[in-house]
């Protein structure tokens, strides 16, 4: 059964879902009928946020069901709530009730389509029945959109690296590139050494399906150019600086900067924004034999820097070195990196909010207004200048992995800026990919971040919105 990418037919008929805050339960039970404030009270149902109620009509059927929706304290401190009510209400077709913003209305639509995802590729998982009519107000198209680009994310992020190598996100790269209409190429194996790329060749160079650059483009010529950059790491062993198995786990999702880059530019060429688009993701899986990079080899990069490879483990920022050099190359207006680069980034923010850094101060503006405003949570850190002298090893021009463990996510992204030198504006995002607990609209597993986020600020960008 495909999942429900979509909301119920604006004429279907429907049973109100009334949203009722804290506070509000007596001037809401004045409005009922007896026999529903009868029944309302004896459930002694609370408006207590997440609460969920559904009210009998005369034949036994549901005739509407109330959600408490709590107080602005308790519903600050998460997002998509109204979500979780999806998968407890019976089936039938919904549509909300309630004194709900302009925000909550879209924030309510969006994750009530987002909790509707199933990764049932291997198993059978069920499906919730509930449906949504969309409310009032809302951009029906655009918020399917938005919950079909999370979907594609998240599946590539869950599909485990013996169905998710370079070649098969080659075949989702290209699949993408045709359903728009883009223009797709690859750099595959020692073509890569021919075309200057040697570091993302040195990292991908021992595993059995050959490291790539996979290129798109999309738009008119004379455009804006946009270039988004996104590691496709495929799974990462660590090299042969290996990971203990606890870290080795979930390294399937070291390709979710390459997925969240897909899903973002599905909104892009979807919406025809008026921008000339370029995708670059090095697909590569970080793998352990005879011909693996060593700690200590010296690599020159595409831009010329050579780098000290201090630890094989810290293989993203190398693959995605190239990749910026070369979309460097052609001065774009615009330049994203996303990449699940580095656990320090977790460390210092957690799961749920991935951060960001750029030089520009309007443009990080721009990105935090759309991050609030999109509840897609970001948070800008610095280029600090004072440990630039970290990735100066003396013996090459840079250092993949200064040593100390201080400050990793920071260097990471400084180590990136040195083959940024032309674009007009960057920004590198340093995502997590994955949810560890689920959350309401948010399962289990792969993720989407920031892509919502920085759709909006590209839109306001570019004047497209």
């Amino acid at each position: 059964m495909p999942m429900p990418l979509t909301f119920a037919p604006a004429d279907a008929p429907s049973l109100p879902l009334h949203v009722i805050r804290e506070g509000a339960l007596g001037t809401f039970l004045e409005s009922c009928a007896p026999e529903q404030r009868r029944w309302i009270e004896a459930s002694g149902f609370r408006p207590a946020l997440g609460r969920l109620l559904v009210v009998p009509g005369a034949d036994g059927a549901p005739s509407m069901a109330l959600f408490g929706w709590g107080d602005k304290a308790a519903r600050k401190r998460g997002r998509f709530h109204l979500a979780d009510a999806r998968a407890r209400l019976p089936e039938a077709t919904w549509h909300l009730e309630g004194e709900l913003s302009a925000r909550a209305r879209e924030e309510a639509a969006l994750g009530w389509l987002l909790a509707g995802y199933r990764f049932d590729k291997y198993a059978q998982q069920p499906m919730q029945k509930a449906r949504l009519a969309c409310p009032a107000g809302v951009d029906a198209t655009r918020v399917e959109l938005e919950a079909e680009a999370t979907f594609l994310t998240r599946d590539l992020i869950n599909t485990p690296a013996n169905d998710m190598g370079p070649e098969a996100l080659e075949a989702a790269f290209f699949d993408l590139a045709a359903r728009h209409g883009a223009k797709a190429s690859a750099i595959v194996g020692d073509d890569l050494l021919q075309e200057n790329f040697g570091l993302i060749h040195a990292v991908g160079r021992a595993a059995e399906q050959a490291p790539r650059l996979l290129d798109m483009i999309w738009g008119e010529a004379d455009a804006p150019k946009l270039t988004l950059v996104g590691k496709g790491v495929c799974f990462d062993t660590g090299g042969l600086n290996i990971k203990p198995g606890a870290s080795m786990g979930l390294m399937k999702k070291d390709m979710g900067g390459a997925a969240n880059v897909l899903g973002l530019a599905h909104m892009i060429m979807a919406l025809g924004l008026p921008v000339r688009l370029r995708v670059l993701v090095p697909a590569v899986e970080n793998s352990i034999s005879a011909s693996s990079f060593r700690p200590q080899d010296i690599l020159t990069s595409r831009k010329g820097l050579t780098v000290e490879n201090n630890n094989t483990d810290a293989e993203g920022r190398l693959v995605l070195a190239d990749a910026l050099a070369m979309a460097d190359e052609e001065t774009p207006d615009l330049l994203i990196c996303m990449a699940t680069l580095t656990g320090a980034a977790r460390v210092a923010l957690g799961p749920d909010l991935p951060p960001f850094y750029t030089d520009d101060g309007a443009l990080a503006h721009q990105i935090t207004r759309a991050a609030r405003a999109e509840m897609d949570p970001l948070w800008r850190m610095p280029f600090w200048e004072g440990y630039e002298a970290n990735l100066e090893p003396g013996i090459a021009d840079l250092n993949n992995a200064p040593a100390g463990g201080m400050a990793g996510s920071i260097n990471a992204a400084l180590f990136l800026r040195r083959f940024v030198e032309n674009a007009v504006q960057f920004a590198h995002f340093d995502v997590y990919g994955w949810t560890p607990a689920a959350r309401p609209a948010r399962p289990k597993g792969g993720e989407a971040q920031g892509g919502r986020a920085i759709l909006a600020m590209i839109e306001a960008q570019f004047n497209a919105g």
